[in-house]
């Protein structure tokens, strides 16, 4: 029984951290408008969006281009 569970253990300890070591595919280079930085990013499917230090949230299409621009507006 403890040979049983130290093999499962090692399965996982080998296993799992391969599956979280794939990084997704972003294109090679995005355009942010000039003096913006990018403060986080995230993806959906075919999109990826990066929200900026001037408040907005930019989604690109896979291939780098510009989509969409939502104005993130400050709660009251």
């Amino acid at each position: 029984m403890i040979g049983g569970v130290i093999t499962i253990v090692a399965l996982l300890v080998t296993r799992l951290p391969a599956e979280f070591q794939t990084t997704p595919a972003l294109p090679d280079q995005i355009t942010l408008p000039a003096g913006v930085q990018a403060t986080a990013i995230t993806q959906g499917p075919d999109w990826f969006a990066v929200v900026t230090s001037d408040q907005r949230i930019l989604i690109f299409a896979r291939d780098g281009r510009l989509r969409q621009q939502v104005a993130i507006i400050p709660a009251p």
